[in-house]
């Protein structure tokens, strides 16, 4: 092999990689897998795509190793190969804040409208979370939250929050947090909580980055 032959098959490779993050739905993908493994059909449903859609990006994914699989009876459950996947995604995620002026745009509007652009930051909320001063609500999916949660949180998935509104206390302050910057969930969830007439902010980064953070986590449904 030449030199023009290595760089040629080298970056090829690179090339191969990055196209596999090329899609909207993959990306998607990533970000709910950064919270632990799930199977095709649980994907499908949190992407909003069919399971045969979702089969495929996850076979791309898979081809170039960013995903692993493991079956489980007639279920086949995915997870990212190692951090070192989320690192990427995450530093893809930055880069797009940094250079887009688009991506600020988009998420200034859609946060502004439900939240005002007020989040408690992973810092202040550290501060806070020991003092019993905030309830922390984790509005993800069930099973994300038994994959891993912050320590003392209480599970309301976004679609039970309307019914269960009346067993959260009015007297303090109430922080929402979901996957991270991008989510919706928790977005979503302080319009509501704030309809209701609670005081309500969303954490910024979401549960990945107090994980990574090193700060106390559970497993368990509670």
């Amino acid at each position: 092999m030449n030199a023009r032959e290595f760089k040629d098959a080298v970056f090829g490779q690179f090339a191969r990689m990055a196209q596999a993050f090329a899609s909207p739905k993959r990306l998607e993908i990533l970000d709910v897998l950064a919270q632990g493994e799930r199977d095709v059909e649980t994907l499908a449903r949190e992407t909003s795509q069919s399971v045969v859609n979702a089969s495929r990006h996850l076979q791309v994914l898979k081809n170039v190793r960013l995903v692993e699989g493991r079956k489980q009876g007639v279920h086949v459950f995915y997870r990212l190969a190692d951090s070192d996947v989320v690192f990427c995604w995450e530093s893809l995620q930055k880069l797009a804040e940094k250079r887009s002026a688009e991506v600020r745009d988009i998420a200034r509007r859609y946060f502004a409208e439900r939240d005002g652009l007020e989040p408690i930051s992973l810092k202040e909320l550290l501060k806070r979370a020991g003092s019993g001063e905030v309830i922390v609500l984790d509005v993800r999916p069930p099973e994300e939250y038994a994959s891993g949660h912050i320590r003392g949180s209480l599970s309301v998935p976004l679609a039970e929050l309307r019914r269960r509104l009346n067993s959260l206390a009015k007297d303090h302050e109430i922080v929402a947090y979901c996957r991270g910057p991008y989510c919706v969930l928790a977005a979503e969830a302080v319009a509501l909580l704030r309809r209701s007439g609670r005081a309500a902010r969303r954490l910024a980064e979401g549960y990945p980055a107090w994980r990574a953070a090193g700060q106390p986590i559970e497993k368990g449904r509670g």
